[in-house]
């Protein structure tokens, strides 16, 4: 869209309602991470920054500690995202090590899109620079955003170790992206890969695992086979952690939800009385 002054057409581009002046083709692809670090910030909200910094814990000690916001909702990135595609990687690793939550966000989805469309030597270097990057990959929605995208959609028809390397990884958000990346398969039909990284993970100590694994193992149920997922936990669901047995079985019908839940009860039970007698 093209608006006229007294001496010159300057061009412009509305994202939202908002407008936005564009830069010569040259000055975009060198300024391309601060362009999109003002696009971002034009459409920042206090409030909602400050929602979201309690809704992604934010505070000492939580699993987003540090992390910072403008406020921006998903659907407006997306649009900022997408005036942005073909931004050249030095302009998105600048964003993908950004102190804020938004900017990150960006720099991913658009990886996303670049991979999508990529080449084979395309994708290899974004998957590439996904993995060196996971340290800024670091809340849990950027993971469940990503993972599967790029790394499950990498891995389709080869070697899947790196998968364990990153299952047993001391990083809560690698331990994330193994499973997650596992979504790629789940979605072709295939529940393997799923199934052994849940194994894997069985006993992590942390909330946000357990919740991704309930919910791969359910997507496993869903859309690979119900009995591939019934399998598995009527070998794991005794020790598996609550949240994750519940995320598991939440569509399940009532009555087969009960049977699950009041398994490992029974058994976590008959173990106390075991110990109350032997004292």
């Amino acid at each position: 869209m093209y608006y006229h002054s007294s001496c010159c057409l300057h061009r412009r581009r509305i994202i939202n309602g908002d407008v936005f002046p564009m830069l010569s083709e040259k000055s975009q692809k060198t300024n391309e991470a601060e362009t999109i670090r003002s696009e971002l910030q034009s459409l920042s909200d206090p409030a909602k920054a400050r929602v979201l910094a309690r809704f992604f814990k934010t505070g000492p000690g939580d699993y987003g500690e540090g992390d910072r916001f403008y406020g921006v909702v998903v659907p407006k990135i997306r649009s900022v995202v997408k005036a942005h595609r073909k931004a050249p990687g030095r302009e998105i690793r600048k964003l993908l090590r950004s102190q804020f939550h938004e900017e990150r966000l960006s720099a991913l989805l658009i990886l996303v899109d670049q991979y999508q469309r990529g080449d084979d030597a395309q994708k290899s270097k974004i998957y590439d620079l996904y993995l060196a990057s996971t340290a800024y990959i670091n809340n849990w929605d950027l993971v469940d955003l990503t993972a599967q995208h790029i790394v499950g959609a990498y891995l389709e028809g080869k070697e899947t170790s790196v998968l364990t390397r990153l299952a047993l990884s001391k990083s809560l958000w690698e331990r994330r992206i193994a499973m997650l990346a596992t979504f790629h398969f789940i979605r072709l039909g295939d529940s393997r890969e799923a199934l052994r990284i849940a194994e894997l993970l069985l006993f992590d100590p942390h909330d946000l695992i357990h919740k991704a694994v309930g919910w791969m193992l359910r997507e496993v149920g869903k859309r690979c086979s119900l009995k591939a997922e019934c399998e598995f936990l009527d070998a794991h669901a005794a020790a598996m952690p609550r949240t994750m047995l519940r995320y598991a079985i939440e569509r399940f019908p009532q009555k087969l939800r009960l049977h699950y839940l009041k398994g490992p009860q029974r058994i976590q039970e008959s173990g106390a009385r075991r110990q109350n007698e032997t004292y």
